[in-house]
């Protein structure tokens, strides 16, 4: 699941399969797929608690005035969804005026933003700085809509203006209701997230050594002639460097060369730019001689051991830690469970479940950040244990059953599995994003 080797391929042609098994439906193409590795990190800060749950905030079309609430003196009024709404001031000098008459349960407060710089806004608890719903990129002279579930406590708006300190507004007390407030998550900071990071490189470290050995035994059956030997030790070498999925980013051109397709190359399969696992993957399994693989088989070696050399050098983002957990399987059910980065092997459950390995072990180092920020966090486990059961259930003695030889109930199961935990995935996403405290 190669972060920036994939990133290009939202609208590529499938990969190649044998002819004796047909390429599995393929959904529409998603638009936005990033084409380089600064993946979603603006999508994620579009993400905000309410409801009970992580939903992306509606925006009101740039440039849009919607004043519904003003002229009520701070009163919620109706509107046509038949929820509450409250106008609220986003200003430095007047961050979260507006709010004067509180009430509980689910509304929305239309951020106006009346200063002259974009800003982001928090709805937090007052007491603890939990925050309850943001908004980003609020530009001058617009509304967007936050909308969230209140029950009894104290909240207060923080309004964060472009290259100026953080203001936060008066605060408003809800008492006397029975609803219950919607999540709300402690922010995290950078500095949080370093010691998890730092570990999670030191764990990709031991993973280069291995991918390294492993290759070595690939590249020794081509060498030697020995294509059997060379299809069954493809699939080791391959699942090691699929499972160090939150590092892609920072591998830099080096995954590309390891573990890139043919998208984008006008030569296909053909294509001298066509390098890596994916190559020497379409010729063993297309009846390529050993002579002609000898090549791409000594490229890949020596690529992986230009990466096992500079990793100690490199430095991960902590910032990007979390959204990584999310995007590897997001990225293997786009990706791997639609066969489109299939040349031959018939082995993409195989890599879905070695993607499954590296979130564990991403969630694994996050986990004590995760664990007093995310209610749901011991649910999210049992969603990776579920993915992991219905995925080892087509592993047969290490022979796995290919997308196209899967019967409809069993696809609708990995399906239904791998996608539902991509949705709680999200949360970890959105609750271990940086967010601005001053």
């Amino acid at each position: 699941m190669p972060e920036t080797a994939r990133g290009a391929e939202a609208d590529a042609e499938p990969g190649p399969t044998p002819a004796s098994e047909p390429t599995p439906p393929t959904p529409e193409p998603r638009t936005d797929q990033p084409a380089t590795d600064q993946p979603r990190i603006s999508r994620r800060r579009t993400m905000l608690l309410a409801a009970g749950a992580l939903v992306a905030v509606a925006a009101v079309g740039a440039g849009v005035l919607a004043a519904r609430g003003s002229g009520s003196g701070g009163k919620a009024t109706a509107a046509a969804d038949g929820l509450p709404h409250t106008t609220v001031e986003v200003a430095t000098s007047g961050c979260g005026s507006g709010w004067t008459h509180p009430q509980a349960g689910h509304q929305v407060f239309e951020l106006h933003n009346t200063s002259s710089t974009a800003a982001e806004v928090y709805l937090t608890d007052a007491k603890t700085g939990a925050v309850y719903g943001e908004v980003e990129g609020l530009a001058p002279g617009t509304v967007r809509p936050l909308g969230v579930t209140l029950g009894n406590g104290s909240y207060a708006f923080r309004c964060l203006p472009d290259d100026a300190d953080a203001v936060t507004g008066p605060t408003v007390r809800i008492t006397g209701s029975k609803v219950k407030s919607g999540p709300a998550a402690m922010p995290i900071t950078q500095q949080e997230l370093i010691p998890p990071t730092l570990a999670y490189q030191k764990w990709i470290q031991g993973r280069t050594v291995e991918l390294a050995q492993k290759t070595d035994v690939l590249r020794a059956a081509v060498d030697r002639g020995d294509l059997a030997a060379a299809r069954k030790a493809w699939l080791p070498a391959h699942l090691v460097y699929e499972r160090m999925g939150a590092a892609y980013g920072t591998f830099g051109d080096s995954d590309g060369a390891i573990n890139g397709t043919t998208a984008g190359l006008s030569g296909g399969v053909h294509d001298a730019g066509f390098t890596g696992f994916h190559r020497v993957e379409y010729g063993l399994w297309h009846g390529e001689s050993a002579s002609g693989l000898r090549g791409p088989a000594d490229q890949l070696a020596k690529d992986v051991d230009a990466l096992e050399s500079s990793w100690p050098a490199q430095r991960m983002d902590p910032a990007d830690t979390g959204l990584r957990a999310h995007e590897i399987l997001e990225n293997t059910v786009q990706f791997e469970l639609t066969g489109r980065t299939d040349y031959g092997s018939g082995t993409n459950l195989a890599t879905a479940r070695a993607n499954l390995d590296g979130t564990r072990v991403l969630l694994g180092y996050l986990g004590p950040l995760l664990k007093t920020r995310d209610t749901g966090f011991a649910e999210l486990g049992d969603w990776m244990d579920r993915a992991q059961h219905t995925l080892d259930g087509l592993d047969h003695s290490g022979k796995w059953t290919p997308l196209s030889q899967l019967s409809r109930p069993q696809r609708e199961k990995v399906d239904a599995d791998l996608g539902g935990l991509v949705e709680r995935l999200a949360d970890v996403a959105a609750l271990t994003d940086v967010r601005r405290t001053a």
